[in-house]
């Protein structure tokens, strides 16, 4: 299994208490464990930092996605993801910029995506994004 892995699931991963029993945690924690490919991107790792306040946290994030897998967006990415949130819009789904390039980078790199966020689920009915378990 190939994840690309969404700050909706990582923040839960890293509550300040004991992580929620969430399906997506636990497979994350599998996937992990197991030596399936996890990646990221540096979108995550922005939301996950600005997200997280004290300096504990942020350290613990850094040494834990420093070493994943990394997909980066190309040109030609940001060019793509702006056509899916425009193929979402007019199906009727807001997919913010951030999120576009998200599901682009899974889509690009043909990772399933690993998410609690609905929005991604409503916008894999209209384009080619593998949500996991969706």
């Amino acid at each position: 299994m190939a994840l690309l892995v969404d700050t909706s699931v990582w923040s839960l991963a890293y509550r300040r208490d004991s992580p929620p029993e969430v399906s997506e945690v636990g497979i994350l924690r599998d996937a992990l464990a197991g030596g399936d490919r996890v990646a990221t991107t540096g979108v995550i790792l922005l939301e996950l930092l600005r997200g997280f306040v004290p300096e504990s946290a942020q350290q613990t994030i850094r040494e834990s996605l420093g070493g994943l897998d990394v997909v980066e967006p190309s040109w030609s990415d940001y060019e793509a993801a702006a056509g899916l949130s425009n193929t979402c819009r007019r199906a009727g789904v807001q997919l913010s910029s951030i999120d576009a390039l998200i599901a682009q980078l899974a889509i690009a790199h043909d990772l399933a995506l690993l998410t609690t966020d609905q929005d991604f689920v409503h916008a894999a009915r209209h384009i080619p994004l593998r949500v996991w378990g969706a």
